[in-house]
């Protein structure tokens, strides 16, 4: 049974390290107590007088409470007084956690950081880490996972998937899963399992929708965008593509032979091959189609459509017209 504290604080410029720590939170509390034991504060709901509220109010719930408190860097010193006495006597088997997204312009008030102190809670900083500070940043949360990992590795590890701090996580979390508590993670295991760089998984992307794969196309995105990766991101690398191929159908259309067309393309053999070759059975009419699909969605992601979708469903649906 995991021991937790009374009080947690939860604060900093990586956001998507706060919200890893607020899902892993909510994981751990909904298997002490349930779904029914999770008061959750957010939005317009999340006042120092509201969590106040619930601290003094009575529950018949079973097992340990938690309450979950989002948006704290928009609170002052001055709102927190009606809370602050509250903190000073959380009823046993209550757990508080507060999380800050802040930036440069709102921070965690400096007396809450003082109030879950004097409770006996933990105050934890999850601020985005320097360029030249990532490889210690990789190395100690390997050793949080149980991993061993040396500096050399730590910045294979960085040079294979980029410095973005979430996505060091996701593969770190998959190579504690592959290789257990206690391993030890040299350079050829990163080679071996850790995915490559974002640029190359946007371009299998990318020729997954050339090739008419649909299943693949669609993992290939919900991959990349578990692993942090932007929406616009991702469509500039699909458009490049499909605006290359859609050159090479037009020249192919027009007489062009495939190996004059090809010593052109700077790119390896077998990947240009492959290209040419999506490209000859796609056709110049439909990756044109494609283009203009893509600029819609472009469009939408962008807050200019007229639909309600959110932007992974309209993208999904996108990839299975272009793909298709």
């Amino acid at each position: 049974m995991t021991a937790f504290k009374a009080a947690y604080l939860i604060h900093g410029d990586d956001h998507g390290r706060i919200a890893e720590r607020r899902r892993r939170l909510r994981a751990l509390a909904e298997k002490e107590s349930g779904a029914q034991g999770i008061e959750l504060f957010e939005g317009e709901a999340a006042t120092p007088e509201a969590v106040a509220t619930a601290l003094r109010a009575l529950t018949f719930a079973i097992g340990r409470r938690f309450i979950v408190v989002d948006g704290v860097e928009r609170w002052t010193d001055k709102q927190l007084e009606p809370l602050q006495p509250a903190l000073k006597a959380i009823p046993p088997d209550t757990t508080l956690a507060f999380f800050a997204r802040e930036d440069s312009r709102n921070k965690a008030p400096r007396k809450l950081l003082d109030a879950v102190k004097k409770a006996g809670g933990d105050v934890s900083a999850e601020e985005s880490v320097k360029p030249w500070e990532l490889p210690k940043w990789v190395m100690a949360r390997a050793r949080e996972l149980g991993l061993q990992l040396e500096p050399d590795s730590a910045r294979a590890l960085i040079s294979h998937v980029g410095d973005r701090q979430q996505r060091l996580m996701r593969e770190l979390e998959k190579l504690a899963l592959y290789a257990g508590s206690g391993a030890r993670i040299d350079s050829t295991m990163i080679d071996e399992l850790t995915a490559p760089s974002a640029e190359h998984r946007a371009w299998s992307l990318a020729d997954a929708i050339l090739s008419g794969d649909r299943q693949a196309a669609t993992s290939l995105y919900l991959t990349l965008r578990s692993q942090g990766e932007r929406l616009p991101g991702l469509l500039y690398w699909m458009s490049t593509r499909v605006r290359a191929a859609h050159e090479i159908a037009t020249a192919l259309e027009a007489g062009e032979g495939a190996a004059q067309i090809k010593r052109r393309l700077r790119m390896p053999s077998r990947a240009a091959d492959r290209l040419i070759a999506d490209a000859g059975r796609a056709g110049a009419d439909k990756l044109q189609r494609a283009i203009e699909q893509l600029a819609d969605l472009e469009l939408a992601s962008r807050g200019g459509g007229s639909g309600a979708a959110g932007e992974d469903t309209a993208a999904l649906l996108a990839i299975q017209r272009v793909a298709g």
